[in-house]
């Protein structure tokens, strides 16, 4: 679908046109055109190629969408590949990452972004481009500065929910009755953490290349804000193994408390053991009834037999109390 498409010279919006007088205005000195997509059809893809002269392998790409992020040439244009990543509608995963994708397509005249699988449009980035015209001058290099830094800008939040969900779940790591939920939480943020990481670590590499060294001649001029761009994707993939080591750590210290509950336990059940362990054996004893046992005529042979085994269990209690087994 066709979402925006406008024509701009030397940073200023011109007026919004049709796709068939697209070639019109791209050969004009000083003019570019800025076509916004979103879940396009192959055949909108097509028109694409036939109007800007596109690769077809870029297009492929746009065309069959799950690309990892990305930053390739082709000649005098780029293809970039960003993940735009949203909160999922499974309610039986409320807090799942969906990923979808943004492809841009950037000439010395032309930039087509073609958004796939998100609601989440870039209206306020043609808004704050347009109110910039001077920058707009630096033309379509700018415009995927501006589309990145966006895209980037929305990692943070998610990055944000991250933190403040580990540290809910630290809180409650030294609850006993909440370890193997811990668990589970942690597992699944770690899913999560991926996730981010997936759509934060390959485009860090590829908009490495935008500035600094041989730069693509449509981003020469704005290669301090590419720079501005990886210093954000490098913060953010920081935090990420940050975070990564964090739930690392906090799993293990759940499953050591496990381990130490389930000791615990095995203490406890070893003492009780131990203590009916001595009732068995009185029991034992005086249960083979021989012939010759001074203790069966006693006359208080009994309640004696009951006071010994009951002084004994007692004494054992004790011991195991102050030793903290009970």
């Amino acid at each position: 679908m066709l979402v925006n498409c406008a024509a701009y010279k030397e940073g200023v919006r011109l007026a919004d046109i049709a796709v068939e007088d697209i070639s019109d205005y791209i050969s004009q000195p000083g003019t570019f055109v800025w076509v916004a997509l979103h879940d396009a059809t192959p055949w909108e893809l097509s028109q694409m190629q036939e109007e800007f002269g596109l690769h077809e392998l870029a297009v492929e790409d746009a065309r069959h969408g799950h690309q990892r992020p990305k930053v390739e040439e082709y000649g005098d244009s780029l293809f970039v590949v960003l993940h735009l990543l949203e909160a999922g509608a499974d309610t039986d995963a409320p807090g799942a990452l969906e990923a979808g994708e943004l492809n841009v397509f950037v000439g010395r005249n032309y930039v087509v972004s073609v958004r796939n699988r998100s609601a989440h449009g870039f209206a306020e980035v043609r808004q704050r481009c347009e109110r910039e015209p001077e920058l707009m001058r630096q033309g379509a290099g700018f415009v995927l500065y501006a589309l990145m830094d966006a895209v980037v800008d929305r990692y943070f939040p998610v990055l944000d929910t991250f933190e403040v969900e580990l540290e809910t779940i630290e809180q409650q790591i030294f609850d006993k009755g909440a370890a193997r939920q811990n668990i589970e939480r942690l597992y699944e943020l770690k899913q999560r953490l991926t996730v981010l990481k997936h759509a934060v670590a390959p485009l860090l590499e590829g908009t490495s290349r935008l500035h600094g060294g041989r730069v693509p001649h449509i981003c020469a001029g704005s290669q301090e804000y590419f720079r501005d761009v990886v210093d954000h994707l490098g913060r953010i993939n920081s935090s990420i193994d940050t975070i990564r080591d964090t739930i690392g750590t906090a799993i293990q210290v759940n499953l050591s408390m496990v381990t130490i509950e389930e000791s615990e336990i095995t203490k406890k059940l070893a003492a009780w053991a131990s203590i009916f362990a001595v009732c068995t054996a009185f029991a034992g004893i005086w249960g083979m009834n021989f012939e010759h046992m001074p203790e069966l005529k006693w006359r208080y042979a009994y309640p004696a037999a009951l006071l010994l085994i009951a002084t004994t269990c007692t004494l054992l209690y004790r011991r195991f109390r102050r030793v903290g087994w009970l």
